[in-house]
């Protein structure tokens, strides 16, 4: 009877550790997918690894360029039993969207052409498929999601043919055309045989994004991450980025660096259905949002992000965006820069983080600079928090709240672009942050936008937003007008402990640094800023707390050093008197942040 027993346990216990442990798959550019996986007998592509793995196991990629777009069929099933993407250590890994094309032949001056079959490209052809979608704006023109790359830069499209056959000046174009069982490509080489270079195309629409929902606790660690066909991502839509996690929860993105997105670089956000680009108009998005309701937007879904320390640069339409799925996530310790500067097309869309429907989402510690818009936080903002980020050189603002009910919390930011914030939201809090640019804002807006009960998706209401309810504490501004615009704004406004600056301050880079320069400044101490200072929202009756419930106390600066007095003082870091600052404000202390 004994040996029965012992057999049986054998039998049903045996399995269950196979199952559940830890197996690592190796994946190396050498490889073979009819391997095991092993380090010995590694894997040639990243998803013969995906098809393999199962949760609590790792995916371990060795140095080379990988040419594929993966789609993992699973993923964990807790946050310690996730699946891992990683990058071998200290190793160069790169997985393209794109493929090297050869076999131009020239034209005329500096244009060359190529002539690709068709079915090149499988069931996606970036060159026949074009950017649309609610709030897309194309300027009178057609624009391809294909591009094409010069040892690694990007080419401009041309609006018709003759631009591209002309003698190239200060921008090189390409332009293509599809006609029966071919594409045609012909593009600008100044001065080069792009014979004797790499010359690369998109072909893939992203990198790495499952198709199905519901593929939970991924982490995707330590890669290069370039040259993806990515769609418009509207709110209205499904969000397509060269990364995105696809209405899942529990993400992990780290260590990465993306660029060379058609339009988004990371995508948090909503799925797809038949409503897709077919809602342009706000009762259009609150469909949406009702939509998504019925089928399972909460906390238990999707959210629960974390996109820390990557960098993220040159994507056409968002660094990061997200709709909706982007609950209860952190975003942290990013670098996130040249997101549409390009401009060849426009948008309602456009920023270096974009997000609708931020419930308790923190932003912080990312440095956002040389984009159209720094943050865009656009309709239910909810226990959003946004601190300690440095902006600059944003070419629209920093920061932009837009039709936001609040209560969300804007502190410790040096905001350094000539606009800072513009606020067409209510229930916000501004404090201990250095604005050197204007504020814009303040005023009602006739738009119906929802709220929900605190800490969660369950929706109240949805009104029209009477703008104000604002407070302002503790922050060191360079403009004496920079707070006019909020002074007939709806009560309550609250501004108190605000020092202004007479002199300039300004700033540059050093190296990967940037270093601040303040002149010698006014110090003064004020109270310390606690969830019961800022009280509760006129509208939505929360508190300025954290996720959880418990109160906030902004005790830390924005180096995250405990300030260490019970008063505080104005700006994000302490200043001494009689004194000019030469202040260090990027990688941060401790921190070896990509730049």
């Amino acid at each position: 009877m004994r040996r029965i027993v012992l057999l049986a346990l054998f039998f049903i216990v045996l399995p269950g550790i196979c199952l559940y442990g830890q197996h690592v798959f190796h994946v190396s550019v050498m490889g073979n997918d009819n391997n095991s996986g092993s380090k010995s007998r590694p894997l040639r592509t990243i998803s013969a690894a995906a098809r393999l793995a199962q949760p609590g196991d790792i995916i371990t990629v060795h140095q080379g360029v990988y040419r594929e777009r993966i789609d993992p069929p699973r993923g964990g099933i807790s946050d310690t039993r996730r699946i891992i993407y990683q990058a071998a250590q200290g190793e160069k890994v790169e997985i393209k969207g794109s493929e090297i094309i050869r076999n131009w032949r020239k034209i005329d001056y500096d244009t060359w052409k190529a002539v690709i079959p068709n079915s090149f490209f499988g069931d996606f052809n970036p060159y026949i498929d074009t950017i649309h979608g609610d709030w897309f704006e194309g300027r009178g023109r057609l624009h391809h999601t294909g591009e094409v790359y010069l040892d690694g830069l990007a080419l401009t499209e041309a609006a018709d043919i003759q631009t591209v056959l002309q003698p190239s000046k200060d921008t090189s174009y390409w332009y293509c055309q599809t006609i029966r069982d071919s594409t045609a490509i012909w593009a600008q080489f100044r001065n080069t045989d792009p014979n004797s270079k790499q010359v690369e195309i998109n072909v893939r629409q992203t990198i790495f994004y499952p198709k199905k929902t519901g593929i939970n606790y991924i982490t995707l660690r330590g890669f290069i991450m370039k040259q993806a066909a990515t769609p418009w991502a509207p709110p209205t839509a499904e969000q397509i980025g060269l990364i995105g996690t696809h209405w899942s929860k529990g993400w992990i993105i780290e260590d990465n660096s993306i660029s060379d997105s058609k339009n988004s670089g990371i995508a948090l956000g909503k799925y797809g259905d038949q409503w897709d680009n077919k809602a342009e108009s706000a009762e259009g998005y609150v469909g949406t949002i009702k939509r998504a309701l019925g089928d399972g937007w909460n906390g238990e879904t999707v959210g629960h992000h974390i996109v820390r320390n990557n960098l993220i640069f040159d994507c056409g339409q968002a660094g990061i965006v997200g709709s909706l799925g982007a609950i209860f996530s952190t975003i942290t310790y990013n670098s996130i820069h040249d997101i549409h500067i390009r401009q060849r097309y426009t948008g309602a869309e456009v920023a270096g983080i974009k997000l609708h429907g931020a419930i308790d989402v923190k932003i912080a510690h990312n440095h956002i600079y040389h984009n159209i818009r720094g943050i865009w936080l656009d309709w239910m903002a909810q226990g959003t928090r946004v601190e300690s980020n440095l902006f600059h050189d944003n070419r629209l603002h920093d920061l932009y709240m837009e039709v936001d009910h609040g209560p969300f919390l804007i502190n410790n930011n040096i905001f350094l672009s000539d606009i800072a914030l513009f606020d067409r939201s209510e229930g916000g809090a501004f404090t201990h942050n250095l604005v050197t640019g204007r504020i814009k804002g303040g005023g009602p807006e006739e738009r119906k936008t929802p709220y929900f009960q605190p800490h969660s998706t369950k929706l109240v209401d949805i009104v029209n937003l009477e703008g104000g309810d604002i407070r302002f504490y503790n922050n060191l501004f360079c403009r004496q007008e920079v707070l006019d615009t909020f002074k007939k704004a709806a009560p309550p406004i609250v501004i108190e402990g605000n020092v202004f600056l007479s002199e300039k301050i300004n700033w540059r880079w050093q190296g990967d640094s940037v270093f601040l320069e303040i002149p010698t400044s006014i110090h003064v101490d004020h109270p310390r800023v606690t969830t019961t200072l800022l009280g509760k929202t006129k509208l939505v009756r929360e508190a300025f707390e954290l996720p959880d419930a418990s109160p906030i106390s902004i005790n830390t600066d924005y180096f995250g050093q405990k300030r260490n007095t019970p008063d505080s003082w104005s700006g994000p870091f302490r200043l001494s008197e009689d004194k000019a600052h030469h202040i260090k404000v990027w990688p941060l202390p401790g921190k070896n942040k990509p730049t």
